[in-house]
């Protein structure tokens, strides 16, 4: 495949800038689903309960994850 775009340093410069920006958005997104995660597993008491991802990183569903409760789908809550 013959590439038709190359980007120049100061585009590769803005690429950085966006990238590190999503890895700040990213962090912040996980730090909140796991804020939500501790707050199910008091409420429930269940012990350690979490929202289960599958290998794509969508979340699927609830689980726990020593995989001792079966996994609900999040189309069954």
């Amino acid at each position: 495949m013959r590439y038709t775009v190359k980007p120049t340093k100061k585009q590769l410069k803005l690429m950085k800038e966006w990238w590190e920006e999503l890895q700040r958005v990213e962090n912040e997104f996980y730090e909140a689903v796991g804020k939500l995660d501790d707050g199910m597993e008091r409420e429930t008491g269940i012990e350690g309960i979490e929202f289960f991802r599958n290998d794509f990183g969508e979340f699927v569903g609830v689980g726990t994850i020593d995989r001792k409760m079966k996994l609900i789908f999040g189309e069954g809550l």
